[in-house]
């Protein structure tokens, strides 16, 4: 079964096709497999609503079905900012090295440093089957930005029960916590599962 990974995001696509590889029963294609440019805009509300917004953009170019997933950070001394704009957070344009340091010096003085990683996958196998799944990571905000292996906010996230950053683990060891790998899994058990038509 092939499956086209609907992101511009080339760190995202090695982490999913990573997740992929032992499922050898799915074709995993990318975006730059057939040369598609299209930057989808994300207006919706909720992660659940920009999955489904890019998911089912690429599926209606290319009737291949397509994951999509939305995810970002939430801090609960910030009001859960970045949240949902995690990717526009403090401007597009705006590094994440910047970011995270500017998250740092607001949190500064903060004692209460709880976050989460949220994650939401859209399958999209047909314009009637449209299904989406969740995962969560709950960790903390580090003191500093630490690691090179992950990247946007994975310097300054320490998930619980670790004392590593997400961008100091190996990318094995991260996508069996990640939220991002747990949505995946799920996606992936209901596929295997048969809940679909071929």
């Amino acid at each position: 079964m092939k499956l086209l990974l609907a992101t511009q995001n080339k760190n995202k696509v090695i982490e999913l096709k990573r997740l992929l590889e032992v499922y050898p029963q799915f074709e995993v294609l990318s975006l730059s497999d057939f040369d598609i440019q299209d930057d989808i805009e994300e207006t919706g509300l909720t992660f659940e609503e920009n999955a489904r917004l890019k998911a089912l953009h690429i599926y209606q170019l290319t009737h291949i079905p397509c994951i999509a997933d939305d995810s970002g950070l939430e801090i609960e001394a910030l009001n859960n900012e970045p949240g949902v704009y995690s990717a526009r957070y403090l401007g597009e344009n705006t590094s994440y090295t910047i970011k995270n340091q500017i998250i740092l010096d607001r949190m500064k003085d903060s004692v209460n440093r709880k976050a989460r990683f949220v994650s939401v996958v859209c399958l999209v196998l047909n314009e009637e089957e449209v299904y989406t799944f969740e995962g969560f990571m709950p960790g903390s905000i580090g003191n500093e930005a630490r690691g090179s292996n992950g990247f946007g906010y994975d310097p300054i996230f320490v998930p619980n029960g670790y004392t590593l950053s997400y961008a100091e683990m190996e990318l094995e060891t991260k996508n069996t916590l990640s939220h991002r790998g747990q949505a995946l899994r799920k996606a992936i058990d209901f596929l295997e599962k048969g809940h679909y038509e071929e």
